[in-house]
């Protein structure tokens, strides 16, 4: 595995083209991390000042942020689904019929915690779920860029030890499904990220959605960069590390 260690938005920012001439659909997938969180707001917002102008956050949810949020006008379509389960989206073929709604180019993915904390499923379950989910997207588009969470702490219950399982698990699962044509980054949710940083022990709070599209910014911009045709590391599966 590639590790690229504190590339720093920053950084990405002042190599980032500064205007796009197609429209490029990014599609944010998961649950409720994804669904009722202030975390998207902050990636579209820095995606604009990145000078991506023209990404298209796609999905069939509109929800705007929580009460609080430090962005409320940006492009909220998500495919977050509170309470949904991995195994169960995988399985009942939900993400086949939403990207059949909403294409995309590019997809997140923060998934996994409501089959830890709601059914305790187990790690290789959840990973071949995941399985399930790639060959979903790849099949509405072969050439989807993907970018799969290690999924961040909960502050309830005792399911840290299944997270960091399924943690664990992640990046050699997703280097065995990376493809030149499709590639899977992995980004690091979990290091760094403190029960602190949560609002309810479940969702991020101003600190945490800071952290969260930290980390999902240098991901994002490399992903949109091979979409591009430019620089960036596209044959093996990277951890992005900050």
């Amino acid at each position: 595995m590639v590790k690229l260690l504190n590339l720093g938005v920053v950084t990405l920012f002042a190599s980032a083209i500064t205007a796009q001439t197609t429209k490029l659909r990014y599609m944010p997938f998961g649950d409720s991390i994804t669904e009722i969180v202030c975390w998207r707001g902050l990636v579209w917002t820095q995606l604009q000042a990145a000078g991506y102008k023209n990404v298209d956050f796609v999905g069939s949810g509109t929800n705007q942020n929580p009460s609080g949020c430090k962005t409320a006008s940006y492009d909220k379509d998500n495919e977050g689904h509170s309470g949904f389960l991995a195994i169960d989206i995988a399985n009942k073929k939900q993400l086949v019929d939403w990207l059949k709604k909403n294409p995309a180019d590019l997809i997140t993915m923060h998934l996994g915690t409501n089959d830890i904390v709601q059914q305790s499923k187990k790690t290789d379950d959840i990973i071949a779920a995941f399985s399930t989910l790639v060959q979903q997207m790849r099949d509405s588009n072969p050439k989807i860029k993907i970018i799969v969470a290690q999924i961040i702490p909960i502050g309830i219950g005792s399911s840290n030890t299944a997270i960091q399982a399924l943690n664990k698990a992640i990046p050699t699962w997703a280097a065995s499904k990376n493809t030149t044509q499709s590639p899977i980054w992995v980004v690091d949710q979990y290091t760094g990220f403190s029960t602190s940083d949560l609002r309810d022990g479940v969702h991020p709070n101003e600190a945490g959605d800071t952290k969260m599209a930290a980390k999902w910014m240098p991901a994002l911009l490399n992903a949109i960069k091979v979409i591009e045709g430019g620089n960036a590391t596209v044959k093996r599966e990277v951890e992005f590390v900050g």
